[in-house]
């Protein structure tokens, strides 16, 4: 069994994101635990901006070797993505494995994919983050002499090749992952045919999702008190209190500092928050940095579009907290919406209620609702979508595109914001 590696966590306290330093590096500690790694202490450093040569300053990088021989860490961990010069600069320096927090993420990532989409995709991630990284892994290496007769020129370097197969490699992954994608969309499409309700699980790492999916299904996902314990989806049928049935998938958990390139892999199992009705954004109550926790899901769900979707906010975890702090109060002071729902997916407090607020929106989001919207000629496949699932009872063809008065469900407005038109009467 190799040995354990220790680790010392960097900090560089520049953003203004709400989330203090030592807040960030205990999430990142988190992360380390999580990739089994043992933390052995922990640097800040406040500066305008990363050091561009070696993130830190010099005064602070001639520290971090003095700690390196107090210590004994063989492990840098630094709380940002660092450039492909800043991680060869603290290497060549400290003689120490450097990896900054999106690498970790990748390889916690790597160690809980079960599925061949989730091992895809977590693959092509890493690849896209080392791809211009790979710089530093192969400086030792000249190039290789090719001689003979009808060869001309020397060969390639070592790094030419690696970055070469890396390129087809990220070709190859993206390939697979497309028809995987249509594959999805196939499956929402017969899903749409039933017309059965989709519920999509949304929320920070850690915050409960899977267990409040088994909760509310009784089915038997894995729930563990760890960051990233499933990646796949699940999807598993909703009974609700007024005999309605809805599909409830759980998603992928967000985290602060999420790398764009997991955003990106990840893209088609994202994409199963696009296809729901209503989100669930499940936040732990009883997290210090709840409020920030929920800001950093809000934004993630901004960046795929699905920010204005019809969201019902779920406090779990509400067992945990002490008897004397009431819910309401402190709700309102994380800046958390007041029609939130209390929950403990471990105890089913607040079950039955959550149950039905979900019936009584999906009820409200079925309802029809008169909209006029002008659909730009490049986005009239849109049409065929509207003529499932409402009445269009008006089209016009005109310059800038095609103008329709339609009677539709409240679910597909958010994905139509962009094409509405001042509204009409619903008479």
């Amino acid at each position: 069994m190799p040995p354990v590696e220790r680790a010392l966590l960097v900090c560089v306290e520049w953003r203004r994101d709400g989330w203090e330093a030592d807040a960030s590096l205990e999430e990142l500690a988190q992360l380390a635990r999580t990739a089994g790694v043992e933390v052995v202490g922990t640097v800040t450093q406040r500066l305008p901006h990363p050091h561009p040569q070696h993130y830190v300053g010099p005064g602070k990088l001639r520290e971090l070797l003095t700690m390196r021989d107090q210590l004994g860490y063989t492990l840098l961990l630094a709380d940002d993505e660092l450039s492909p010069a800043q991680l060869r600069h603290l290497e060549d320096t400290l003689q120490v494995k450097v990896l900054d927090r999106t690498a970790l993420i990748l390889d916690i990532f790597a160690r809980h994919a079960r599925t061949r989409e989730g091992r895809l995709q977590v693959e092509l991630a890493q690849l896209e983050y080392r791809l211009p990284r790979l710089t530093r892994m192969w400086t030792h290496l000249s190039r290789q002499a090719v001689g003979g007769v009808g060869l001309r020129g020397p060969g390639e370097t070592q790094l030419e090749i690696d970055r070469r197969r890396a390129r087809e490699r990220i070709a190859w992954i993206r390939r697979q992952l497309e028809e995987v994608r249509e594959h999805r969309a196939r499956y929402r499409q017969r899903r749409r045919q039933n017309r059965l309700p989709v519920i999509a699980l949304v929320g920070y790492t850690n915050a409960g999702k899977s267990t409040l999916l088994n909760a509310l299904t009784g089915a038997d996902v894995l729930a563990a008190d760890k960051l990233f314990a499933t990646l796949d989806p699940t999807t598993r049928r909703l009974r609700l209190s007024d005999s309605q049935v809805a599909l409830l998938t759980d998603t992928v958990g967000f985290i602060h500092k999420l790398p764009t390139t997991l955003v990106a892999a990840f893209r088609a199992t994202l994409e199963e928050i696009l296809d729901a009705h209503l989100l669930l954004h499940v936040v732990d109550i009883t997290h210090p940095k709840a409020a920030e926790q929920a800001a950093a899901v809000r934004q993630v769900l901004r960046e795929l579009g699905a920010d204005r979707y019809p969201t019902i906010t779920v406090l779990n975890k509400i067992d945990r907290l002490e008897p004397t702090i009431d819910p309401d109060r402190l709700a309102r002071e994380l800046d958390i919406p007041t029609n939130a729902v209390f929950v403990s997916a471990a105890t089913g407090y607040g079950l039955e209620t959550l149950r039905d607020r979900i019936a009584r929106t999906l009820r409200d989001i079925a309802t029809p609702r008169a909209v006029q919207l002008l659909i730009p000629y490049r986005e009239q496949r849109l049409i065929a979508t509207l003529e499932e699932h409402g009445i269009i009872s008006e089209r016009r063809y005109l310059a800038e595109g095609i103008l329709l008065r339609a009677r539709l469900p409240n679910s597909l407005l958010p994905r139509l914001e962009p094409f509405l038109a001042p509204s009409v009467d619903d008479a």
